[in-house]
């Protein structure tokens, strides 16, 4: 998963870009709300963690014109205890879910993969996909009667791609999804991690569509 971290208190943001880092996610990490709309405008990504007090654009306004411009991604606001009003207002203005600092690192996990889970159209946390199952949580996959551990980019690319049943995702999308500004990418990255998850899960698995990317069937196709 790709998050992008909004929040300008610097303890805070490197202990949730520490967490979810740990976790197997990417996370670019912007500090006011104007570096946010140029980012969400400019990028893909999975999730955004989105802090109310921002400095040059207040999280509020943020949040209304990434609406405004047809941005469905999935956001979560932090808020302080005594903002119940604007927890209500980020909620009424298309926020997914919201959290209340201080906050457990565990829960707010929790609630990213219950939030990704939603957005993908998910009832149960175990993806599962012609005897593949991925679970989220754990981060570990089950083909064939054994257990893989991937590393995280691995892993990262097989969910993105089973969360997307029958959709092409271009080389450039998946890239975003598995890479964070700062990360120097060789230009077969992509295709060596392809390359390892058949080499797991079968050729069959993952589809090239010529010029444009891969995807996964829908199951059943």
């Amino acid at each position: 998963m790709r998050a992008l971290l909004v929040e300008d208190d610097e303890d805070l943001g490197e202990i949730i870009r520490t967490a979810l880092t740990r976790e197997g996610d990417t996370v670019d990490w912007v500090k006011d709300g104007q570096s946010a709309l140029s980012a969400l405008a400019a990028e893909s990504f999975d999730i955004a963690i989105l802090d109310l007090g921002l400095p040059k654009v207040p999280g509020l306004e943020v949040l209304r014109t990434v609406r405004h411009q047809g941005n469905s991604i999935p956001i979560l606001i932090l808020t302080a205890h005594e903002a119940i009003e604007e927890r209500v207002q980020g909620l009424d203005m298309g926020a997914d879910d919201y959290m209340v600092k201080p906050f457990d690192l565990d829960e707010l996990s929790a609630r990213i993969r219950a939030m990704r889970r939603r957005d993908s159209g998910r009832a149960t946390p175990i993806i599962t996909y012609k005897g593949i199952q991925l679970d989220p949580a754990a981060h570990i996959v089950h083909f064939d009667n054994q257990s893989f551990n991937l590393p995280r980019r691995e892993f990262a690319l097989l969910q993105k791609l089973l969360e997307n049943p029958g959709k092409a995702l271009s080389r450039e999308q998946l890239t975003q999804s598995i890479y964070s500004w700062d990360e120097d990418v060789d230009s077969n990255a992509l295709e060596v991690h392809i390359h390892n998850l058949r080499k797991k899960f079968g050729n069959e698995v993952i589809r090239t569509i010529r010029g444009v990317g891969y995807m996964i069937e829908k199951d059943g196709a």
